[in-house]
This record gives structure tokens, sequence and C-alpha cells, in this order.
């Protein structure tokens, strides 16, 4: 391959790893060319899932260790490890310039002590920000940030802004992204002071990046008039947490209803097509990949509990944050 993107993989965070990781990488490598993957975990496990999927060995290094950070560690723990467990070893690569960018469904609080304290801030960013894909009925938005900061600045929801407009652009080529506050009203005078100072600035300071349209409230996120959402990690991981519930339990109850009796089995066969797109509008796998905004390089970290299919959709968001030049984006437009 010529001058092949390089993405680093922790291979044994999350549930079901190595195989999710692997069959992933399978599924992916499948669909994307000249991507070259160097993966770190334990190859006694790694190897034979690589064979069982037949991938070419021109695709891929595995560099052996048999060290992880399991989920149960807190960061602090996990960081104390040292430096040759598969999570360190793949931010590592990064820093050393190895690979493009990282792919984990490891513990989410290591993957960001390990990689601050590994990675640079970009210049001017105070704060990294988590952001995620989300489904609207207009395609996706990005909703940032999701967890990383409790309290955030006006200048933190600014530098949000900024990074997630550039995201959106990278990922889908949108000329310039309609940015919104999360807020619990959408009158000017709604909200908490460092909400109406950030309001007030993004206002009166165009940004050739993107058109500023003001506040959104929780029940218009999906609607889809807005690419990107700004909040502080304490808002914007409830509002995470209470649309993943719906959206479970909106499948589960739908799926009861047309397998509890004759009418809905009927009912379900004839609507196939239908109820087969509404599910894959709500599938969580389908936009998996949430990327920790605002360090020098990319740092995606895939959902712990999703499937081989999920992880896939997290190395093409990584794939795509590498190939628009995702962090130059945001160095051409930050403050």
């Amino acid at each position: 391959m010529n001058n092949p993107l390089i993405i680093a993989v922790d291979a044994m965070g999350g549930d079901e790893s190595p195989n999710k990781v692997i069959d992933g990488i399978n599924i992916h490598s499948n669909k994307s060319q000249n991507i070259f993957y160097k993966i770190f975990g334990n190859e006694n496990l790694i190897n034979p899932i690589i064979k069982r999927n037949k991938i070419s060995t021109d695709r891929y290094d595995v560099i052996h260790t048999d060290k992880l950070v399991e989920g149960k560690d807190t960061a602090l723990s996990a960081a104390k490890k040292g430096k040759d467990t598969s999570l360190w070893l793949a931010i590592d690569s990064l820093k050393k310039n190895e690979a493009h960018a990282i792919v984990s469904a490891g513990n989410t609080g290591a993957l960001f002590l390990i990689s601050k304290l590994n990675l640079k801030m970009i210049e001017n960013i105070d704060k990294p920000a988590l952001s995620a894909l989300w489904p609207s009925k207009k395609g996706m938005s990005v909703v940032l940030d999701l967890g990383a900061n409790i309290e955030c600045s006006s200048k933190n929801l600014i530098d949000f802004s900024i990074m997630g407009g550039a995201l959106h652009k990278v990922l889908f080529n949108t000329e310039k992204p309609k940015v919104a506050l999360l807020n619990i009203g959408s009158e000017e005078l709604k909200g908490n002071a460092v909400i109406k100072d950030t309001y007030q600035v993004l206002t009166d300071n165009k940004n050739n990046l993107f058109d500023f349209v003001g506040y959104i409230e929780g029940n218009n996120i999906m609607d889809g008039e807005v690419n990107v959402i700004v909040a502080d990690g304490f808002t914007g991981n409830i509002a995470l947490k209470t649309a993943e519930g719906t959206s479970n339990f909106i499948i589960s109850e739908l799926k009861n209803a047309l397998s509890s009796n004759i009418i809905g089995k009927i009912s379900s066969t004839i609507n196939y097509k239908n109820l087969k797109e509404f599910k894959n509008k709500l599938d969580p796998r389908l936009y998996n990949g949430a990327i920790l905004l605002g360090l020098n390089k990319p740092v995606i970290k895939s959902h712990g509990s999703t499937d081989a299919i999920g992880f896939a959709n997290s190395l093409k968001v990584c794939e795509q944050t590498i190939r628009g030049n995702l962090i130059e984006q945001i160095k051409l437009n930050i403050n």
C-alpha cells in the first residue's frame, strides 16, 4: 500500500474483545482501501481470530502485550498499570507519529486520562470535549460535550462550537453547519450566566466555519434543523442517556407489540421493509464512534458493549476524521 492511513487499535478494550474488534476490522477493511491497522493486544487471542477472518497480512501488524486496562479500573489505576497495556501502547503509537488515529472500546475514563497524559492539546483549547453522532429527521447531528467536562466556561462552549462545526463539516461535507446551544428554552433570557454569555459572544462574533442559530431545547434535538448541538458535559451526558433509554424502550415495546399476537405478526410481515428502516434509524451501532475533540490527534471511543458492526462504524468515523484533516480544520478556526 502507498502511504496508507494507519489506525492504532486497542484490541482488548470493551465487552467480547478481542473478537468483536478483529471482526470489526475485517468488516471495515473489506469496505475501505489503503488502511493499515496497528493492533495492540494479546497475540495468542488475536491471531486465531485474524486467521478465521482471513485478513490479508499486508493490512495489519499485531503488537503483543498481555497487559490490559479492565472496565473495573479507575482512570488513575489504569494509568498506574504502566506503559505496556494495550491501551497505553496504542495511544503512545499516536504520540510517536506511528499512527494517524486511535480507536478503543475500552474504559472511557482511562482512555481520557492516558490520552491527555500522552497527547498535547490543540493550542488555545483549554478542555477536550466528547462528541458523538445522533440520528435526526434529516440525517446526523453532532452533539458535545457528552461527559468529559461537568463544568464549562463560556470560552469552553465557544471552543466546543468550533470543534463540533469542524467535525460535522469533515464527516458530512456540510458547507456551513448550523450550531445551537442546548438550553431550557429558546428565549434569549433563558438559561444560566455561562449559557447567556456564550450566546452573546457567538451572536456578536460571526465564524466562517458555522452559522450560530441560537438555542435549542431538548425536545427538538432530533428535528434535524441544527447540525451541531453544544452543551456542558453534565447536561449533554444526561441528554444522551435519556435519548438512548428512550430509543431502547421504543424498539423493545414495538417488538413486543408485533410479536404478542397473530395480528401483530401479520402486520409486521406486511410492513417488514418499513419496520426494518425504522429499526435501522434507531440502531446505535450505525452511529457508534464518539470523538475526544481538542487533542492534537484523533482519539475515537467505541461503545464498550457494541458488536463488530458497531466497532466497524467507529473505524469508519476514525477514517473520515483522518481523511478530512479534522485537527487542521479545528486549528484554522480556533481563536
